[in-house]
């Protein structure tokens, strides 16, 4: 019996938990946008645009840091 890809996504979905924050990122050149989500995939605080530099990534801890603080 072959293990297919889509057996292993189900498995790591199985394993999120209510205390899980799961944060996708469109990653682009210049500019990114984040948006973070529920364990069951609810969309939580808004998207978050921030650019490909040191402060952009800076701009981006601290939006996760206040989700967790404010979800979590």
């Amino acid at each position: 019996m072959k293990f297919k890809a889509q057996d292993k996504q189900n498995q790591l979905l199985e394993n999120i938990t209510v205390s899980h924050l799961v944060i996708g990122v469109d990653i682009a050149q210049e500019v990114h946008v984040a948006r973070a989500f529920s364990f069951r995939g609810i969309a939580l605080g808004t998207p978050l645009e921030f650019g490909n530099h040191r402060e952009g990534f800076k701009l981006f801890e601290l939006w996760i840091q206040d989700l967790l603080k404010t979800y979590i």
